[in-house]
């Protein structure tokens, strides 16, 4: 009998739907205190996960959702830089 391996499903912050953990896109914040988009994964720190439509990301910025999971103040640069890093993918 073949066993069927289970892909990790994590929570979009913007719209707040499961999806598989490699449809989303990562948003760490290291020990340091800076915030990052991390394209691997496996970057060390505390991580939210948010769609790559421009749509979730807006939202999880307004409504200050990004700063809730990630339990940091994020100023509006990071969150530009997090927008192009998103376009870029």
């Amino acid at each position: 009998m073949m066993k069927i391996k289970k892909t990790p499903q994590r929570r979009c912050v913007g719209c707040n739907t499961m999806f598989d953990k490699k449809a989303l896109v990562r948003i760490v914040r290291a020990s340091d205190g800076s915030v990052a988009l991390d394209k691997t994964g496996k970057k060390p720190g505390r991580g939210a996960y948010v769609c790559s439509s421009e749509e979730c990301i807006t939202k999880a910025v307004k409504e200050k959702r990004l700063e809730k999971a990630l339990d940091t103040s994020i100023n509006d640069d990071v969150y530009s830089k997090l927008l192009e890093g998103l376009e870029h993918e």
